[in-house]
């Protein structure tokens, strides 16, 4: 689905990705892992056409690389930004609606499907999202972004700051996501979470992928986890 070879980004002429190469299959998550400032929200942006950037990324065989933002998100790549980016002062149904695609109808089904996901979510439809927990937020705003339909999900840092109850439905959701065939590359600073629900991980040091393999390949490398992840 997702291939990126040599991706290399830079916030005004901060150079900050050093040639990034990673893919993500139908129904695959991957989790991207790293400490603050190695480059994975970086990497989330570049791939949503928000950076200046180079290289190659290809989406179902086509070349994104370039392309704006709602160009991307119209070809079926959906993004969970860190900061959710709920409207708080409209309803949890309103900001649902801003979802879909310009001139998508909602298909039969597609709400029950969601609430089936999210039930938190089917009982406040009316309340503002300003007024919902910071589960139901993070809730809310990947429902919001499913509306779209995509099949691919870039969702960065979806538990962060959520009691370890929230955290693990988030989780558990992703998974879900992930059975219906949608490919998930994901941020996520909770490495227990992460390497129990990814097929795959890769990890980024200083805006390059220093290690790619399976969660158990990854407890194997103690050099890599103390070099890149542990503090």
């Amino acid at each position: 689905m997702l291939e990126v070879a040599n991706l290399q980004a830079w916030y005004g002429q901060s150079h900050v990705l050093q040639g990034v190469n990673l893919r993500v299959r139908e129904g695959e998550i991957v989790a991207l892992l790293g400490r603050n400032g190695a480059g994975r929200s970086t990497t989330v942006r570049a791939l949503m056409g928000e950076l200046r950037a180079s290289g190659t990324v290809r989406w179902q065989g086509r070349d994104v690389l370039g392309l704006p933002s709602h160009a991307i998100a119209r070809l079926g790549i959906g993004c969970v930004p860190e900061q959710r980016d709920i409207f708080p002062g409209l309803s949890v149904m309103q900001n649902l609606h801003l979802g879909l695609k310009p001139g998508q109808t909602l298909a039969p089904g597609q709400l029950e499907s969601l609430f089936a996901l999210f039930p938190a979510l089917a009982a406040r439809l009316d309340v503002a999202g300003g007024a919902l927990s910071g589960g139901e937020q993070q809730m809310l705003c990947i429902a919001r972004t499913l509306m779209g339909t995509p099949r691919l999900l870039l969702v960065d840092e979806p538990t962060e700051g959520l009691a370890p109850r929230l955290a693990e439905q988030v989780a558990q959701s992703l998974q879900q996501i992930a059975a219906e065939g949608v490919g998930i590359l994901l941020v996520e600073q909770t490495l227990d979470i992460a390497l129990r629900i990814a097929a795959r991980v890769s990890v980024m040091g200083r805006g390059r992928i220093v290690f790619e393999g399976t969660p158990a390949e990854l407890l194997q490398a103690g050099e890599v986890r103390r070099e890149w992840l542990e503090v």
